[in-house]
């Protein structure tokens, strides 16, 4: 089973998280972590590569980050690249809300690339618009 590490803008991994323990239950293999403000990018990456050597059981990691571009993400690339050179197999999916989380946890038995790729279509498919001013069919 692959592990699962969310990253984002405090305190939006740990909530994500507590999300989706609600609806799924307990899950192993799984950490966030939470990026604050004042954190030190060099130490943020450091974490995150702890996380993903902790949790690989040898079928890879996926790494769920909120902003491409952000600190998060940036720390999480460069901990996969790292992580990389150790033996370490890492995906990561930018853009993270609970329908992909939901989906990332639920796919974990599956392929690295193919729990990556329902990860990713889980998030677009949970955005919809919903028209509440719309008048009642009768």
């Amino acid at each position: 089973m692959i592990g699962v590490v969310v990253v984002a803008h405090a305190p939006l991994a740990t909530a994500l998280l507590s999300c989706g323990t609600h609806v799924l239950g307990a899950v192993e293999s799984v950490l966030p972590y939470d990026v604050g403000a004042s954190d030190d990018p060099e130490a943020t990456t450091a974490a995150v590569f702890d996380a993903i050597r902790r949790i690989d059981q040898g079928t890879g990691v996926l790494v769920l980050v909120d902003l491409l571009g952000a600190t998060p993400a940036n720390a999480a690339t460069r901990a996969i690249e790292q992580a990389a050179t150790i033996g370490h197999e890492a995906l990561l999916v930018a853009g993270v809300n609970a329908p992909m989380l939901l989906r990332a946890l639920t796919y974990r038995h599956l392929s690295l690339a193919d729990a990556a790729h329902h990860a990713r279509s889980g998030g677009v498919q949970g955005m919809v618009t919903v028209d509440c001013m719309a008048p009642p069919a009768l």
